[in-house]
């Protein structure tokens, strides 16, 4: 959830901007990636370094409220995204996670989680279990070219 946003559910029609929700503003982001359906941003968590967020780029609450090829881009951007983040950084696992309870925007968190983290095996969002090992992110030029290299491969097949 963007730092110091407050949960509104503010409900527009099918990709119409809400003037509320931080996802539509695209408000003092880390772009990594960007095209006319969605975006990758990187997340400033501390203790996640590598933590992306795919961004699909109109406001819509749920997956089902794309058309099919729609569901297709976006889940293949959110693979390439964890294949771009595993093979960058290497961690123990991935998470993936859509919510949307706290901002009802269509969005999928993508975490990269190593065994030393501070919540691991919990998630992030879990009280934390012990000190986190150090770790940063990789450069947003690696991570874009990283990106663009997975997608390729995924849409070449």
């Amino acid at each position: 959830m963007p730092k110091g946003y407050s949960p509104t559910f503010t409900i527009a029609p099918k990709g119409k901007p809400v003037s509320d929700c931080p996802l539509c503003l695209a408000a003092n982001e880390t772009l990594v990636w960007r095209d006319g359906s969605c975006r990758v941003i990187l997340i400033d968590e501390p203790g996640y370094p590598g933590f992306c967020r795919v961004v699909w780029n109109h406001h819509s609450a749920e997956m089902t409220d794309l058309n099919a090829g729609e569901q297709r881009h976006l889940l293949n951007v959110v693979l390439a995204t964890e294949a771009a983040l595993r093979q960058l950084m290497r961690p123990d696992k991935i998470n993936l996670a859509s919510l949307g309870n706290m901002v009802p925007h269509l969005h999928w968190h993508v975490i990269p989680r190593f065994a030393d983290d501070a919540h691991f095996p919990q998630s992030i969002w879990s009280a934390p279990l012990r000190t986190a090992a150090p770790r940063t992110a990789p450069p947003v030029a690696s991570l874009t070219a990283t990106l663009v290299a997975m997608l390729t491969e995924q849409t070449a097949g």
